[in-house]
């Protein structure tokens, strides 16, 4: 890899891309003040990038040394997961941080995404994950409101 100019250049644009599209995702979380901002949702896209990179093309695989890819995105799959971990917070009986958690997994298979060179499947992970953290939250409070609202029953009556 390190001899292959046009392959150097691609990959730096995959590790581009990912940064870019877990910036989108990180902006949102920056703004509503959550723990996993701009930054934490940037590298967890890059570092999936450059793990998903490293995978495809720096361990070569070889009939007398056989290199299976996919254990490499399985780790990040578990490593990312005990990363969200971190970010849930309990209080009393209620949960804070799994949206944050959950976007941050989202945000690491926007990363391996593009790190793959699927940079529309990245694109696409990352619009959806942005539509589902803003405007689905503002429907989610709406509806949220709506059930609190003084004779409205929520046991299917």
């Amino acid at each position: 890899m390190s001899d292959d100019l046009a392959l150097q250049l691609n990959v730096a644009l995959r590790l581009l891309i990912a940064a870019a599209f877990g910036a989108l995702v990180g902006i949102e979380r920056e703004i509503h003040g959550h723990s996993a901002g701009f930054r934490t949702h940037t590298l967890v896209a890059v570092g999936s990038a450059m793990f998903t990179v490293l995978s495809i093309y720096g361990f070569p695989s070889s009939p007398a040394n056989p290199v299976d890819p996919t254990r490499i995105a399985a780790q990040i799959v578990t490593g990312i997961g005990f990363l969200g971990a971190g970010a849930i917070l309990k209080a009393g009986p209620t949960v804070h941080g799994l949206t944050t958690a959950a976007s941050l997994w989202s945000v690491a298979a926007i990363g391996m995404a593009a790190g793959a060179g699927a940079w529309i499947v990245a694109g696409v992970g990352t619009g959806i994950v942005v539509f589902t953290l803003w405007p689905l939250n503002l429907i989610a409070k709406w509806l949220d409101r709506q059930a609190r609202r003084p004779g409205h029953t929520t046991d299917g009556d």
